[in-house]
């Protein structure tokens, strides 16, 4: 509920919050995106379009940080050339005394390797480069929608990857250099993860060789969206090009359809008719085969009368653990949580992410699950958790010891860090 005597407008000299993480990719109110493009068409939105550009996230200077200093290792990273990937073995090597473990980024390798036009990616930027990380909680949280992040490093007039189809929506985000991209139609609109463009090779192939729908060249602070399903390629330029695709790993009604079959199946689980025998084959020739028309019908009609009775919440329940699974929380500093969560006077805030519910159990404790883990919370406590949760109660205000298990369940943290 909102107090309207309440003036919304930031005090004077107040920092004022920037643009939303998907209005930095899109040169139209996200409302509109949402109604007019999202999953339906391509749109290629300009630099002089968007509120700033990509520096910010992601750079020549983090390319040389990742590959010479943080020891990544395969899968965070793979090259390829020409549409072939390389073996992992052409850019990595072992990280000497002490760490000796044999699939470590060699940046002599990789180096001899851009040399000769292979392109380097840098998988899973969501998960190593801070920048990068806040910037995809971020978009997850406007999209509700998981997302990932790689960085595409190519070598001038290079080429890493030839035509083919995402199975997930991108946004390219166009760093430095420039690269030309050519889009054509879907082969398969919409395709599923289990539907990948490799089953479909042939048709991608003669449709690489039409006239591209969209060919244009994306400058640094450029960004192009293309829906899963749209075929792509791109060469780079004059100089190196460096860009980030996020990839959307969109929520579909598919994933509906499992849960309702799923919630459909446990419900039959407890009807007697559904769990009888089939027939036996006596009388009959060929006893392996199984002639159960009678059956099938009886079973279609136990099938229709629960898709009736589920509801929707059930349908939410069975996807509960899947939407957990598909990000991490926040973010937090384990040794600042430790020690602020004795500190009586630190001030807290709730942690970003956290896709918490409550699982009531049947007696009058109730546990709160988690991205984090699970909580037991007393019939006196949750209220003031749950208070917390929806935002209406500052967690600084909570008894002490209240305030300490969840510091240490990881459920809040510090207020002076920045919120995923």
């Amino acid at each position: 509920m909102t107090d309207s005597s309440v003036d919304p407008r930031p005090e004077a000299g107040a920092p004022v919050a920037g643009p939303s993480a998907l209005a930095r990719l899109v040169g139209m109110p996200p409302a509109d995106f949402a109604a007019d493009v999202w999953s339906r068409a391509p749109l290629l939105t300009r630099a002089a379009d968007l509120p700033r550009d990509f520096a910010d996230l992601f750079g020549t200077a983090a390319v040389d940080e990742l590959v010479a200093r943080r020891g990544l290792r395969t899968p965070f990273a793979r090259m390829a050339r020409d549409g072939a990937t390389l073996a992992d073995r052409t850019f990595t090597l072992g990280g000497g005394v002490g760490a000796t473990i044999g699939d470590q980024l060699s940046e002599d390798r990789v180096l001899r390797e851009l040399a000769t036009g292979a392109t380097l990616v840098l998988q899973a930027l969501h998960r190593t480069w801070s920048p990068v990380q806040q910037f995809s909680a971020d978009l997850a949280n406007d999209l509700g929608h998981p997302v990932q992040v790689n960085a595409y490093v190519t070598p001038p007039q290079s080429q890493g990857f030839s035509d083919h189809y995402d199975v997930h929506d991108v946004f390219v985000l166009q760093v430095t250099g420039e690269k030309r991209w050519r889009i054509r139609p879907p082969v398969l609109e919409a395709p599923l993860r289990d539907q990948p463009w490799e089953q479909r090779r042939d048709e991608v192939a003669r449709a690489a060789e039409t006239e591209p729908l969209i060919e244009a060249t994306l400058s640094p602070g450029d960004c192009l969206y293309l829906p899963r399903g749209w075929l792509h390629s791109a060469t780079a330029l004059g100089g190196t090009s460096i860009h980030l695709t996020v990839g959307v790993h969109t929520w579909t009604r598919r994933h509906l359809v499992d849960a309702l079959l799923s919630r459909v199946g446990a419900r039959l689980a407890g009807d007697v008719e559904a769990r009888r025998s089939l027939p036996l084959a006596v009388g009959r020739s060929g006893s392996s085969t199984i002639e159960a028309d009678d059956d099938v019908r009886l079973v279609r009609e136990l099938v229709e009368k629960a898709l009736r009775d589920v509801g929707a919440d059930e349908v939410t329940e069975s996807l509960r653990s899947a939407v957990r699974g598909a990000q991490r929380a926040e973010p937090l500093g384990v040794l600042a949580q430790t020690r602020q969560a004795d500190d009586e006077t630190s001030p807290w805030r709730l942690r970003g992410g956290l896709a918490a519910h409550w699982d009531d159990g049947e007696g009058e404790d109730a546990v709160l699950v988690s991205r984090v883990g699970t909580l037991v919370v007393g019939p006196l406590e949750r209220e003031a958790v749950a208070e917390v949760l929806d935002g209406i109660r500052d967690p600084s205000e909570l008894d002490h010891e209240l305030r300490r298990r969840l510091a240490l369940a990881g459920l809040i943290v510090p207020a002076d860090v920045r919120e995923a």
